[in-house]
């Protein structure tokens, strides 16, 4: 696991600036770095070592130093790879996996994405062309952030390297942000920041001659096909995640487990203890508030299969505590509250351990949000054309008058919802600010910038390319493509490898997705329950009562932190007169949140989304000091 940045350039690159971009981001590497320096092309690294710990530096070469490459990720199977490869002809120099990129391109040039299985970002650096390969992997597991400006072109792991460079401009774009606030996060292709983007997952991006040009390699296709018995599937998925984890425990490092108390990453647990000659470390994150607390689930997983278990209880004063650091890791706002949770888990973890494997993606692969029951049990009302439009008049007139989490607000998103497409639905179902909330929100001058942006035409494209043979299934797709990539995995990068610690997700392997993408949606949604299927395929492995337990997420107390630990800072920052004087939202509406919120309506989605950009704000764009001793890494 590493961090990388380079520079590309019809003249000569400066490496003194590709070697500030690599110190920003040293968290991600802390164990060596490497350069690779020609007069159009300057590669960096910065290297966690996990494989071939002695001697797997990079850059990486072919045999006569052509082809250049600099590499972040795990490829798992890169001993299968590199067998194929040598038997055509080529010498290997070390023994991690990172050798492998640059004797695959010279067999296959930009193909060779397609015989990786792992989680990656890398540049390929071919001296002869005089040509820059940039790839991301299939899922968007790890970030590729790019800015092009003239005949050169600038990358790197993460935005706060872009942004070392005192010539870039930190100019917040206003569709970034617009987009920010429907989400809680920036989705690919966009950045917060003017003029920078992101490689969006499963793409390539070729520079060659000054020019670029991006290409999708890679998309998970939700045709249904035949199937076996539920029975015959069961046992398939055991075996597919066996394998899954398999691979992913090679490691020279200490390694363990996220054990939130969940099926997914219980059934992770239960896979490596059924690998592991020893017991699994493990590592579960706690709150005061038993709404939120999962710990008595994960300790009976631990229970079962003896492992060396560790917690962390999270509170209030905690979360305040933290906060600045973990804005200024992210870069970029980003409202996910459960960031919060994940930084305390990877800081524990990496006490202890320097890989860990998780359960991401056992939602999207096997049908484990309850909003998919919620769309199944809304589509099967369909109201005349005619009522649609005063279904939507009424239902956001209740919605208005409530708060959030009552059941008049949920009566009038039903009715809302009803007078919506399916694909609005879903969108409005996952929006934290509507689209008239937004409007009511924004200054003119605002307004005129995004004016003619939709933010739902995002999941209305993701739904419309989908192959799905029905909608739950089209909703996955839709969340593979939106929040997959754009929330949880960027959540999981960042706070994990701000502790210098690399997670990987057996149920992200692409095979275990592109087996689970054709499967009947009856075997994932059956009325109220989800993940049918996969609850079948691990009741061998886990405790009953775990089994039957609803979805809990990994949320927190965050309405209540809002009225108690968080409000003097929510409050203050969110009306002083450095937020009111950058123009882009209403002040009297701002005011109107946090009031409502502190007499008692739920607002405290809406309120942490604008506290994140005006943190995100203040510590990354305008470089203010924070209270707070740790040094801020959004410096340039």
């Amino acid at each position: 696991m590493c961090g990388v940045a380079g520079i590309v350039s019809t003249s000569s690159p400066d490496p003194e600036q590709v070697r500030a971009m690599c110190r920003v981001i040293a968290h991600r590497g802390p164990d060596g770095e490497g350069y690779h320096v020609d007069d159009r092309a300057a590669l960096g690294m910065v290297r966690l070592a996990i494989i071939d710990v002695a001697g797997g530096d990079q850059p990486v070469y072919n045999e006569n130093r052509t082809v250049a490459a600099v590499f972040n990720g795990e490829i798992y199977n890169f001993r299968e790879l590199r067998a194929q490869l040598t038997a055509r002809g080529h010498r290997f120099t070390t023994d991690g996996d990172t050798e492998v990129l640059v004797h695959l391109y010279e067999e296959y040039g930009e193909d060779l994405v397609g015989h990786l299985r792992g989680m990656f970002t890398f540049a390929v650096w071919d001296t002869a062309r005089r040509r820059l390969l940039l790839a991301r992997d299939r899922v968007g597991k790890k970030p590729l952030y790019y800015r092009q400006a003239g005949s050169s072109l600038a990358f790197a792991s993460e935005l706060k390297a872009l942004v070392a460079d005192p010539s870039v401009p930190r100019e917040v774009d206003p569709v970034a942000l617009h987009h920010y606030l429907t989400y809680q996060y920036v989705p690919a292709p966009w950045s917060i920041y003017r003029g920078i983007r992101k490689v969006p997952p499963g793409h390539l991006l070729v520079w060659e001659d000054g020019e670029a040009r991006l290409r999708r390699y890679w998309k998970l296709d939700f045709t249904p096909r035949p199937v076996d018995s539920e029975e015959e599937a069961a046992e398939h998925v055991r075996h597919l995640l066996l394998d899954a984890t398999r691979v992913r425990m090679v490691s020279e490092r200490p390694l363990g487990a996220f054990l939130s108390g969940g099926i997914d990453s219980s059934s992770v647990v239960a896979a490596m203890a059924r690998l592991s000659d020893r017991p699994v470390k493990t590592f579960c994150i706690g709150f005061d508030d038993q709404r939120y607390d999962e710990r008595a689930y994960a300790a009976s997983v631990a229970r079962r299969y003896g492992t060396d278990h560790h917690e962390f209880v999270v509170a209030g004063s905690s979360a305040l505590d933290v906060l600045p650091r973990v804005t200024r890791q992210f870069d970029e706002p980003f409202a996910d509250s459960s960031s919060i949770p994940s930084f305390f888990v990877a800081e524990l973890s990496r006490r202890h351990v320097t890989v860990v494997l998780n359960g991401d993606g056992g939602d999207e692969c096997f049908g484990g949000y309850r909003r998919y029951a919620f769309m199944q049990k809304l589509g099967r009302v369909q109201p005349p054309a005619q009522l649609r439009g005063m279904f939507r008049r009424i239902g956001s007139s209740l919605e208005e008058q409530s708060g959030r989490g009552t059941r008049l607000h949920t009566g009038g998103r039903i009715l809302r919802l009803l007078g919506e497409a399916p694909q609005r639905r879903y969108a409005s179902l996952m929006a934290y600010f509507h689209n008239d909330e937004k409007a009511a929100l924004y200054s003119q001058a605002m307004r005129e910038q995004v004016a003619g942006v939709d933010s739902y035409a995002l999941i209305d494209r993701a739904y419309e390319e989908s192959c799905a043979g029905d909608d739950v299934s089209r909703f996955m797709d839709v969340d593979v493509n939106t929040y997959l990539p754009g929330d949880l995995l960027v959540k999981v990068d960042i706070t994990t490898m701000a502790h210098s610690l690399e997670a990987r997700s057996p149920f992200l392997d692409h095979n275990v997705m592109e087996w689970a993408a054709g499967l009947p949606a009856r075997w994932k949604v059956d009325g109220q329950e989800t993940k049918t299927l996969l609850r079948k395929a691990v009741a061998p492995w886990l405790p009953t009562e775990l089994l039957s337990r609803p979805k809990a997420g990994f949320g927190v107390p965050l309405a209540e932190w809002l009225r108690g630990d968080l409000w003097t800072l929510a409050n203050d920052l969110l009306s002083d007169h450095t937020a009111r004087s950058r123009g882009l939202f209403r002040p009297e509406e701002v005011r109107r949140l946090l009031d409502a919120h502190r007499d008692g309506r739920n607002h405290s989605s809406r309120l942490w989304a604008l506290l994140q950009f005006e943190l995100w704000h203040r510590t990354c764009a305008d470089l203010q000091a924070v209270p707070e001793t740790a040094t801020p890494h959004c410096r340039g």
